[in-house]
């Protein structure tokens, strides 16, 4: 059975039980979700120690090792771009699309206001300050101190310097600091696998604190959760379409049974990388030459997961929707820089690990709480679902997008060639 299998199980087994002795016995069930509560903390304090070296990490890795590919060659730089461009594109969409959904279905008051109060800790971080206070506060005096009180723009911010700064220095020096911080990835995430392997005894703990203050009410609340994060995920993925048509010169019919095949194997996977055979083949099918394919396809399984950002936007203003913070416009946009950035960083990563690694910085910015995702986490795998049938209908889009342009140009230089001749 895998980890997600056993964790989201452990999650449906607390609330029940917990749901269960709130309907026989509520004294009874509060008593025992004392003695749980403890157990669920404990575990949820150890997943979230990892966040902030992994985060670091995950960051400097990544830049350093998107730089590297796109010094590599034309056509990968300008593959890059794009990719960089549409994940942002995609927070933005999340910004706007989320809070509608939320307004036309509503997480119900009764159900939000017993899980807040069910998840015992997860306070929202604070009041986001005026705007000049805010940029002025992103640029950390102190880095250490940035780190314990969970600042993660200071701490993204901070990384990304050092990370472009990495890339100027020597060779021997930057592979030297690279390397560093590939094994301090490496390393968290052998941390974060150990608790994750016990995730099922902390995910029912807290799942049974939530069933027993909570009720059955729980349940729907769990659902329409992963409805909304979902929702999210689909218009994400149906944009792919009219991207690859516009951009790709290709008719609509053509790019759905294209992608139809990389989508049945994602289905089943919830892998991009199990898919890339695939996504060569339907690249070749309408006409992208394995030349190109070869080249924007690896590189977009590698860094480009184009529902990522919106999906793990989509969590934290679901997060801080269900626990009253508020959301304006800058602070959207800020939290939409963050969830690009975290969403590169978290490239190649098990789902489960890439939740917690790239929400817990969105939600911290936005002011929402992070203990609900030791919760949320345990139901990942059906939206996980969403995000990689995104994922790979979007590397395709892209890839025809891509040799299309680069034919274009291709053909225009053989015209002026041909002129000068």
């Amino acid at each position: 059975m895998s980890q997600p299998t056993r964790i989201l199980l452990s999650l449906l087994a607390g609330l029940a039980v917990g749901a269960a002795l709130a309907a026989f016995s509520p004294q009874w069930g509060l008593t025992i979700a004392g003695w749980a509560q403890p157990v669920g903390q404990a575990w949820l304090n150890g997943l979230q120690m990892t966040i902030v070296p992994l985060v670091i990490a995950l960051l400097i890795t990544g830049v350093t090792a998107t730089a590297e590919a796109a010094a590599a060659g034309r056509l990968a730089g300008r593959a890059i771009a794009m990719y960089v461009a549409l994940l942002f594109c995609s927070a933005l969409l999340a910004a706007l699309l989320t809070p509608l959904l939320l307004k036309i279905a509503p997480l119900p008051q009764e159900s939000a206001a017993s899980l807040r109060a069910a998840l015992t800790g997860a306070e929202r971080i604070g009041p986001v300050p005026p705007l000049g206070e805010f940029l002025a506060a992103i640029i950390p005096a102190n880095i250490v101190k940035a780190a314990a009180e969970n600042a993660f723009l200071s701490l993204i911010i901070f990384s990304l310097v050092f990370a472009f700064a990495i890339t100027r220095v020597a060779a021997e020096s930057r592979a030297l600091l690279t390397n560093f911080f590939v094994a301090v990835r490496d390393v968290m995430l052998v941390v974060i696998d150990w608790v994750l392997w016990i995730g099922p005894v902390g995910v029912f703990a807290l799942a049974l604190v939530v069933g027993a203050k909570a009720g059955t009410g729980a349940f729907g609340a769990l659902f329409h959760y992963i409805l909304i994060v979902s929702a999210v995920g689909l218009v994400i993925t149906l944009f792919a379409y009219p991207a690859a048509v516009i951009g790709g010169r290709i008719g609509l019919g053509r790019m759905f049974r294209a992608a139809l095949p990389s989508q049945a194997v994602a289905l089943s996977t919830q892998s991009s990388l199990a898919t890339l055979p695939v996504m060569i083949e339907g690249a070749e099918e309408v006409g992208v030459p394995v030349a190109v394919s070869g080249v924007t396809m690896p590189l977009a399984v590698a860094i480009f997961r184009s529902t990522g950002p919106a999906m793990n936007f989509a969590v934290a203003i679901y997060v801080a929707e269900w626990f009253g913070v508020p959301m304006h416009p800058a602070t959207l946009l800020v939290g939409a820089v963050v969830a690009t950035l975290t969403s590169l960083g978290s490239v190649s990563l098990p789902g489960t690990v890439s939740y917690v690694s790239a929400i817990s910085p969105v939600a911290a910015t936005i002011g929402a709480p992070i203990t609900p995702l030791g919760l949320l986490v345990a139901v990942e795998t059906l939206p996980d679902i969403m995000r990689t049938v995104g994922n790979v209908t979007w590397d395709l889009a892209t890839t025809i997008w891509l040799s299309r342009k680069a034919g274009s140009q291709q053909g225009s230089g053989d015209a002026v060639l041909r002129h000068e001749a």
